[in-house]
């Protein structure tokens, strides 16, 4: 006698669903639904505006709950950014501000153009101080790869004479400020001719002389820009107002500073009022 095929048995396990007020209820396999009526029901889920109003007031919820997150988070990293970068400047940013170090000309080159954020109100263009600061780093850490007797300090601007000659008694470095005579870099039958390395050019429309001779012999440009200040021939810029006495004087003392301290020098440096005018 033929043994009796064993009746398949409905499975075990069932799936859980959990619908939008989180019951639970046991679904039985379903037997299998015929493919165009699968469709229907398919495009009628994705028609349902009870189910698109549910799914919506979802994601609000999430965008909310993820933009208060977020919002906490970029406020809280914006500050400690703040924090750290005014910390690791060479001076207070008052100090930068006080002495209009950011303060350009109504005049851009496409050379300054990516280190100012705005014009003022009156046309003036206003130097990034992070950038300014930065380059002030760069430019001090340039200038400590030379030795004093190998440079030259040139500015012509009567605004910079004090600082500049500051500069020259603690650094030791040779300084031309009123007159830069023409030709002591490329003319050896000058009695006065002798050869640097690098050249520190306080304005490029100034001291045009001193850093033509320059780059005749091929030797380093270190070059303090303002905005209408063209970069050309440059090995290196310093960025910010080239015309104020207070300006330059900060340039000068910071760059003496970390010249002193780079190359060991033992030298009493006057403190930033001094060099700025503030104190005579």
């Amino acid at each position: 006698m033929p043994k009796k095929k064993k009746e398949t048995e409905p499975k075990a396990n069932a799936s859980l669903i959990k619908d939008a007020d989180e019951a639970e209820v046991k679904v039985e396999e379903a037997p299998e639904i015929p493919k165009e009526e699968l469709a229907k029901m398919a495009e009628a889920e994705s028609l349902d505006s009870d189910l698109e109003e549910k799914k919506k007031k979802l994601l609000e919820k999430a965008v909310k709950l993820r933009e208060k997150i977020e919002k906490t988070e970029t406020e809280s990293l914006k500050e400690q950014i703040k924090a750290k970068k005014k910390a690791d400047m060479l001076i207070p940013l008052e100090e930068y501000v006080k002495a209009g170090i950011y303060l350009g000309t109504r005049v851009v080159t496409p050379d300054m153009r990516p280190f100012v954020y705005r014009r003022r109100a009156d046309g003036l263009a206003i130097f990034n101080t992070d950038l300014i600061d930065e380059k002030l780093k760069e430019g001090i850490e340039f200038l400590s790869k030379f030795n004093a007797k190998d440079i030259i300090l040139v500015c012509k601007r009567q605004a910079g004479w004090k600082p500049a000659q500051m500069f020259s008694e603690v650094t030791g470095i040779r300084v031309f400020t009123k007159k830069y005579p023409a030709g002591i870099l490329t003319n050896t039958t000058l009695p006065n001719f002798f050869e640097n390395e690098l050249t520190v050019v306080s304005d490029h429309w100034l001291d045009k002389n001193a850093l033509n001779d320059t780059l005749r012999v091929n030797k380093k440009v270190l070059m303090i820009c303002d905005t209408n200040n063209f970069s050309k021939g440059a090995d290196k810029v310093m960025i910010g107002n080239n015309k104020s006495a207070k300006s330059l004087g900060i340039i000068f003392y910071l760059l003496a500073k970390g010249y002193c301290k780079a190359k060991g020098i033992q030298t009493e440096i006057p403190d930033l009022d001094f060099w700025t005018g503030d104190r005579e």
